[in-house]
């Protein structure tokens, strides 16, 4: 069963006919990565049956803690939705980058972690913190990252804890925004 609000989040990110910019605010507990994950999973799904390839959606993180608990959340969601086989979501945060040769491929409770697999076929969606994202605009080793991208493949961008991005940490982050729609040449 869905609250009101997801449910109204839902007809706003919708990606056909197109989705709305939203914000979500309630409070915790509420199931706000809901409000996003459903319609994000579903618009990748059938961008990647249509032959979509590249990144088709950006979440932002602000800790590294946060982001590795939801690449779990939509591992799972994955797992369990048919409709959503084949999808493939990367997470690529700072720290410890594992063990090497794991974290190469999808399981029902984790994510892609590899970096070398993610610049090499770039996940349908990524899950980042704001620095790293710098990091995956400048370094010349994860233009890979981008490659498959066109001005129309990346959907959606997701800030999750919107509210903690402030001052001039709210200020690198719209100018990293800025940077990654230059980068990829998305229309004004």
């Amino acid at each position: 069963r869905s609250y009101t609000h997801q449910e109204k989040a839902w007809q706003r990110l919708v990606s056909q006919p197109g989705a709305s910019n939203t914000i979500v605010a309630t409070g915790t507990g509420s199931g706000k990565t809901e409000c996003f994950l459903y319609p994000v999973l579903d618009h990748c799904s059938r961008a990647l049956k249509a032959g979509g390839r590249g990144v088709k959606a950006l979440v932002i993180y602000p800790m590294n803690a946060l982001a590795t608990d939801q690449a779990r959340r939509f591992a799972e969601t994955i797992a369990a939705t048919p409709a959503f086989g084949g999808l493939r979501v990367g997470l690529f945060i700072g720290g410890n980058v594992g063990v090497p040769g794991s974290g190469m491929v999808m399981s029902p409770t984790s994510v892609i972690t590899d970096r070398e697999t993610l610049r090499k076929t770039p996940p349908d969606v990524l899950l980042t913190n704001y620095k790293m994202l710098d990091y995956l605009l400048l370094r010349p080793k994860d233009r890979q990252l981008w490659a498959r991208n066109s001005p129309t493949t990346l959907r959606y961008v997701v800030v999750d804890e919107l509210h903690t991005f402030d001052g001039a940490q709210g200020t690198d982050l719209a100018l990293l925004l800025r940077r990654l729609r230059a980068r990829l040449q998305v229309p004004a």
